[in-house]
């Protein structure tokens, strides 16, 4: 019996929301339909909902620990969803997976160090690495038969005593492949081989679909666990992204402590106690959500599929493994960058994300976000439509 109705509209304007009230900063027009930043359109459970209510409504705000009754429902959720074994001492916590990819690379290296990425990827990514003074190594994927594979001969004859940290997102963002337990243990076990610190991004983990498996890569082998550093948050997939927590899962005491000391160098400490209770309340609670919303994002991802192989001609897309993201390929219309958001946003009235931004790889892409109503998505592929046939 279905508890939650995904296809309520519930009106995001006028509310802080960066995809709904920021698209005249962003993209110079208020009057595009918003299918890009990467949060989902649908309020999250009810449990997590009432566990921020009563924090609130006790009135007093002061400075709050991280019980262990939160570690125990981090440690149980990936033992359940995913047979994960952590170990409560393995986690450290931290605002967002953004800021654990940079607390890792100035833990981990130096300026002047190389880190190395799979391009195309998330873009924020780049930023980390450049932004602290690191050189960005990329190594590029090939996208075939709708699902990125990573080269990893080339990815190997890249690797010299300068590279300190690959940066991995997985599931992947923006091309929504799960990558399988083979592939994981093949890339670890080239890291392991060269010392090269592995930080995954694994936000996405809750959002595989049927027939796909999410691996953490730490939970491969030991060895692997050993030097790689896991990037977990509750926020991608209960909605909760404003609530900030998140957490960093490293099973080696010594990388997990020189992790702690940058922390504490840098002033972190505490969580904001309501995404603290947020994550508890998700991740106890969370699951019948979860299966229903998973549910819906598929049919809705088989339905924008479908649409676009019939409706636009000379564009494809094909179903992700998992995630809310459907990466479009526009490379056939043979437009230039500029034309393909003109027509976008003058044509058709939308706004997107393009591939660019993931990487030079993602040239002739688009990426849009299905988790919202089935009536916006109808209206967005109408209009992705109009703009591009």
């Amino acid at each position: 019996m279905k508890t939650y109705d995904f296809n309520e509209h519930i009106s995001r304007k006028n509310t802080s929301s960066i995809k709904w009230d920021e698209t005249a900063r962003v993209f110079g027009s208020s009057d595009v339909l918003p299918m890009w930043v990467a949060d989902m359109d649908f309020q999250a459970p009810k449990e997590v909902t009432q566990a921020i209510m009563d924090k609130a409504q006790h009135g007093i705000y002061g400075y709050t620990s991280i019980s262990p009754s939160v570690h125990d429902a981090v440690v149980s959720w990936f033992q359940k969803q995913h047979n994960w074994k952590l170990k409560q001492e393995w986690l450290t916590y931290i605002s967002g997976v953004v800021p654990a990819l940079s607390a890792t690379i100035q833990t981990f290296s130096n300026p002047g160090d190389k880190v190395i990425v799979f391009s195309p990827v998330y873009y924020p990514f780049y930023d980390m690495v450049t932004n602290n003074d690191r050189k960005l190594i990329t190594s590029p994927m090939e996208y075939r038969d709708g699902r990125y594979h990573m080269d990893l001969q080339h990815f190997e004859e890249q690797l010299d005593s300068d590279v300190k940290l690959l940066l991995l997102c997985n599931p992947h963002n923006p091309g929504g492949t799960v990558w399988s337990r083979m592939e994981l243990e093949k890339l670890g076990k080239i890291c392991v081989k060269h010392q090269v610190i592995i930080v995954s991004d694994d936000i996405h983990a809750d959002l595989a679909f049927n027939n796909h498996t999410y691996y953490p890569i730490a939970s491969i082998s030991e060895d692997i666990a050993t030097q790689t550093v896991t990037c977990i948050s509750p926020t991608k997939t209960f909605n909760i992204a404003g609530l900030q927590a998140a957490a960093m899962v490293t099973a080696n005491q010594s990388l997990r402590e020189e992790l702690e000391f940058f922390l504490k160098r840098q002033g972190h400490f505490l969580l904001n106690m309501l995404g603290v209770s947020a994550m508890e309340a998700a991740y106890r609670h969370g699951k019948p959500w979860l299966d229903e919303v998973l549910h819906y994002i598929e049919a809705n991802m088989d339905y924008a599929v479908d649409y676009i192989h019939k409706e636009i001609p000379n564009v494809s897309a094909s179903k992700p493994d998992g995630t809310y993201l459907l990466w479009i390929d526009c490379s056939n219309l043979r437009l230039g960058e500029e034309e393909l958001k003109r027509r976008l946003l003058h044509k058709g009235k939308l706004a997107l994300e393009s591939g660019s931004k993931f990487g030079k790889e993602g040239n002739g892409f688009l990426r849009m976000n299905v988790a919202c109503t089935r009536a916006t998505l109808q209206e967005g592929l109408l209009r992705l439509k109009t703009a591009l046939s």
